[in-house]
């Protein structure tokens, strides 16, 4: 309770202005049960992190005054726990008790923000390009930075921006394509960290392997080459329909087109996209062809020099959602784990917890499945609170 009240308390001494690190609502929840929660805090687990993990925690996770850490681990763990529960203080127990003995942890985001009072919990924002003009790129940029400010990791998909050489009817000229502006939000994503310098930001850039600028897009993390075609500090994905894997596997010919030219392929999936895709072959919209084969090694040889791009697979993705009911899915999020309907109105979100499967092992050399289904169970519970008390950075 001391810790918290000095947390809400603080005088920025740059201004002189009084800035709390925690909301009032957290500080009266504290101070109405200190006697509870002070007692159900267990200060000797934190010696049960080693030097790495407590180090870690020091750099990002502690709330500090004047660049002086002001909470211990348990400070920090029983905080998150009432920024979840808020009053339902049994539950803020639990869960304290299940994140100090290790047997799971709350993602970077919430463990960061919870009672904070801007409690920005979730982890993952995935989202589409509002539009292929210029208002859209900035409009959806704006988008990335107020999320990477709150401390989201952000999935883009970019498969409908016109390619390099593309008119551009409004000013009668000819688009830069893809590469100048991923470098723009290369710029932003080190610019706008995530939650002021606690880590950097993190956007992945999802493309369809039929985009004109797909090499270039393989090209962008390449430690070599010149300095104007590289965006080294974005991650890379790919979103790839199942036509193009059957052209390598048979060594045919794969036409790339512009989204400008050929319209309408990220919103199809399926046998959808591959009459739509063999239509404009057909037509000869189509402004280069190479061997799949020489596209899927460009793509190997990208991935052997920089561990990029990331391949997720479009149609399987959209087959097996529950969301294809919404629309197309057009990308999964930073780190490929989650697949979420987004459009330009809607971000998807989706909030983490991790379970440390190794603390569920016994003495005796058996696996307490009882003990994990227990801890998930609150888990659920917890992300599930997490979605109504969470701030979220855009309305959409």
């Amino acid at each position: 309770a001391d810790v918290m009240e000095d947390l809400y308390t603080y005088i920025n001494p740059h201004n002189g202005k009084h800035s709390p690190m925690i909301s009032k609502e957290t500080l009266d929840i504290v101070l109405a049960n200190k006697d509870r929660l002070n007692s159900a805090i267990i200060y000797d687990r934190d010696f049960s992190y080693n030097y790495f993990g407590f180090k870690t925690l020091e750099r990002s996770y502690l709330l500090k005054i004047n660049s002086k850490v002001a909470e211990r681990p348990q400070h920090m763990l029983m905080r998150v726990a009432v920024g979840i529960h808020k009053d339902d203080i049994e539950a803020a127990i639990e869960t304290y008790n299940l994140l100090s003995e290790r047997w799971f942890t709350h993602a970077s985001p919430t463990l960061f923000n919870a009672g904070t009072n801007r409690p920005q919990l979730s982890s993952c924002f995935l989202l589409c390009m509002k539009d292929d003009s210029i208002e859209g790129i900035y409009d959806t940029l704006k988008q990335c930075a107020l999320i990477s400010k709150s401390a989201g990791g952000i999935g883009l998909a970019v498969s409908c921006i016109r390619a390099t050489g593309s008119y551009i009817a409004g000013t009668n000229g000819n688009s830069n394509g893809l590469v100048p502006m991923l470098r723009v939000y290369n710029n932003t994503a080190r610019y706008v960290d995530q939650g002021g310098n606690k880590r950097p930001g993190a956007f992945a850039i999802y493309l369809e392997p039929w985009h004109l600028d797909i090499f270039e897009f393989l090209d962008l993390k390449k430690n070599t080459g010149k300095e104007e075609q590289r965006a080294r500090d974005l991650f890379f994905a790919l979103w790839i329909p199942d036509l193009f894997m059957k052209r390598v596997e048979t060594n045919q010919d794969w036409s790339l087109m512009c989204p400008n030219e050929c319209p309408g392929l990220d919103d199809v999936w399926g046998e959808e996209f591959e009459k739509l895709y063999e239509s404009y072959e057909r037509q000869g919209r189509v402004r280069r062809v190479v061997k799949a084969q020489q596209l899927w090694y460009a793509i190997i040889e990208s991935q052997t020099e920089t561990g990029t791009p990331y391949m997720l697979y479009k149609d399987s993705c959209n087959r097996k959602s529950n969301q294809q009911n919404l629309g197309t899915i057009k990308c999964s999020n930073l780190c490929t784990e989650i697949v979420e309907y987004t459009s330009k109105d809607e971000v998807a979100v989706c909030n983490l917890a991790s379970i440390a499967l190794n603390m569920y092992v016994t003495p005796e050399h058996t696996y307490d499945f009882k003990k994990l289904a227990e801890v998930t169970k609150v888990i659920v519970r917890n992300l599930n609170k997490i979605i109504d008390i969470n701030y979220y950075p855009v309305p959409e």
